[in-house]
């Protein structure tokens, strides 16, 4: 498929969700995920095991300096400690107390959700929405805040590289909708309505066996979705999806002169709830070990007031 800024157009006008929940609605794909689903999702859990797929938030994350990054990695600062009232006190003498600290740190510098706010598509977002909502003052519609009680549900993980047969993906490999079929295939598994799909490129488990951080973050060359996963997203009814890289869809943009043409329809047309720096190899090595690779999956955003996106503590039940 040849693909330029008229295809992005087309695959927009195709696939957009504007009005579908009607003209107030900032929640988008999440509509798919029902009270029904969520109790269906609950019953998916049998052992009891968790699994954290959030990277920490400390100043060893996955930031790195370069030229028009705006994002750092966490600073955690203590505003009291105990060490502090230690010195105060007379020494050996007993006290009580407490100890408070601060996180500084842009929403979207480790494991995060892109809200739908968060990406613009010919100067509009989601539902229609002039990116002029967004100020300095944050997203006046489809801030973050909509979705913080809406993303529980029945996760899916698509493990491609394992399914492939190998340890990681290529670099800048782009995942097609018929990776993701046999993916499905070769699991035994199924996507249905309301999923919150996560799909692992193995590109954090490169980073960690090389030990180089460097070029994660700059996401000039990654694995990823591929532009034409759109359609099948969008029949497939996904509520979310959730990669293990820091732009979710393959870099370098497979779509000359357009950026991010895969965030240009999933989130502003379609209105696609997307994480990104997801940690998935812990939960993919389970998954490949009992062969279940769907679980209650947990991850609300924090309830930051128009913000465009957010962190979270994103949990995998099984």
């Amino acid at each position: 498929l040849r693909m330029d800024k008229a295809t992005v157009d087309a695959y927009a006008e195709r696939h957009r969700n504007w009005g579908r929940w009607g003209e107030d609605d900032e929640v988008g794909t999440l509509n798919f995920v029902t009270a029904e689903k969520v109790a269906a999702a609950c019953a998916l859990v049998r052992h009891g095991r968790t699994f954290n797929l959030a990277l920490p938030l400390d100043a060893d994350g996955p930031q790195r300096p370069w030229r028009g990054n705006v994002r750092f990695n966490p600073i955690h600062t203590m505003l009291k400690t105990g060490t502090d009232m230690l010195a105060s006190k007379p020494q050996g003498a007993p006290f009580e107390g407490d100890a408070d600290d601060m996180l500084s740190l842009p929403l979207q510098c480790a494991t995060q959700w892109d809200g739908l706010a968060h990406y613009f598509h010919r100067g509009k977002m989601y539902n229609g929405r002039s990116a002029g909502l967004v100020t300095s003052r944050g997203a006046g519609m489809n801030g973050i805040e909509k979705m913080a009680g809406r993303v529980t549900g029945r996760g899916l993980l698509l493990d491609i590289p394992r399914s492939k047969g190998v340890a990681w993906l290529d670099v800048s490999y782009a995942v097609t909708p018929d990776d993701l079929d046999q993916c499905l295939s070769r699991q035994g598994a199924r996507v249905e309505s309301g999923d919150f799909l996560l799909v692992r490129t193995g590109h954090q488990t490169l980073c960690n066996s090389t030990g180089d951080w460097e070029d994660y973050a700059r996401s000039l060359a990654a694995p990823g979705l591929s532009f034409t996963t759109i359609p099948w997203l969008h029949a497939n009814e996904v509520a979310a999806v959730a990669t293990d890289t820091v732009g979710a869809e393959v870099r370098p943009s497979e779509v000359k002169g357009v950026a991010s043409p895969w965030h240009a329809v999933a989130i502003a047309n379609m209105g696609l709830l997307v994480g990104e720096m997801f940690s998935l190899d812990e939960l993919a090595q389970d998954c490949a070990e009992d062969g279940a690779y769907a679980f209650l999956f947990v991850a609300p955003p924090l309830p930051v007031t128009g913000a465009v996106g957010s962190p979270m503590a994103a949990l995998a039940i099984k």
